[in-house]
């Protein structure tokens, strides 16, 4: 099978050197002429060209979120109706109200790191991972099915979900988190003391600071309303843990700690 990327950043990157190794004919597109150079070993064919992805039975879209409209767009001008295309996108609802000539499929891989570029993508990013799938109503079971398992082969495991309601979610679990640490450093970043003094506890809650600036922009910009709702909540959060606080944050830890096992997989 024929499999395209376009976009080879930390995802793109991971899904191609991922499926590289299975029993797939990889194809990718870039406008990168250094990853051009660097990601050839993984491809039967790399390009700056949308027009090498016409054979393929799979493609996946890993541009920048406010890249994606436009270019599922351009992609219509060289593939058949029977091609499968996935976005990759942390926000499905935006992308799933338009039809193309082609099988879209709105898709979500809840993994990724700090770090961002094809130098920063691994193989094994998607193992134990949660990868969402949000198809249209109307969408075949055998398209699905055929992404399905192309997504299994990453070591990921599928969800399906309603595009809005994924959207509302990944505003409570990453979104919002992001917002936070962001707000978190931004409050300390003055405070010699308190940053010379800062370890493992402020590193880890600042980690999503350093999120590509980019993809936070289109995150904040894209699901404000849901991010603010989360924040919110959080503060209603916070409010609530003031009656009763021992009792509550001990049900919290023994919660938490059943959340993800030793190698810090998600385990529901």
């Amino acid at each position: 099978m024929k499999i395209g990327i376009i976009g080879l950043g930390l995802i793109g990157g991971s899904i191609l050197k991922s499926l590289s190794e299975k029993d797939f004919e990889m194809y990718a597109v870039t406008r990168n002429p250094k990853t051009i150079e660097t990601a050839d070993v993984y491809c039967q064919k790399i390009s700056a060209d949308f027009s090498i992805l016409s054979e393929c039975e799979v493609i996946f879209v890993a541009v920048p979120m406010n890249c994606v409209l436009k270019t599922l767009d351009a992609l219509q001008k060289y593939l058949p109706k029977e091609t499968i295309v996935a976005d990759v996108s942390s926000l499905k609802a935006f992308v799933m109200e338009k039809d193309y000539s082609f099988n879209f499929v709105g898709t979500h891989p809840m993994a990724g790191t700090e770090n961002f570029g094809f130098e920063h993508s691994f193989k094994e990013l998607f193992e134990g991972a949660k990868w969402v799938i949000t198809p249209k109503f109307e969408t075949p079971r055998s398209v699905t099915a055929k992404l399905e398992k192309i997504i299994e082969q990453t070591g990921a495991k599928v969800i399906y979900a309603e595009a809005r309601e994924h959207d509302e979610a990944v505003a409570k679990i990453s979104h919002m988190p992001m917002v936070v640490s962001q707000a978190l450093f931004n409050m300390v970043k003055n405070d010699d003391l308190a940053l010379e003094l800062a370890a493992s506890g402020f590193r880890d809650m600042t980690r999503l600071a350093m999120s590509n600036v980019d993809m936070a922009c289109d995150m904040v910009n894209m699901n404000t309303i849901n991010i603010k709702n989360a924040i919110d909540e959080l503060s209603s959060s916070i409010n609530d843990l003031k009656n009763g606080y021992r009792e509550k944050i001990e049900e919290i830890r023994i919660e938490r700690s059943k959340l993800y096992d030793l190698n810090g997989k998600n385990t529901k």
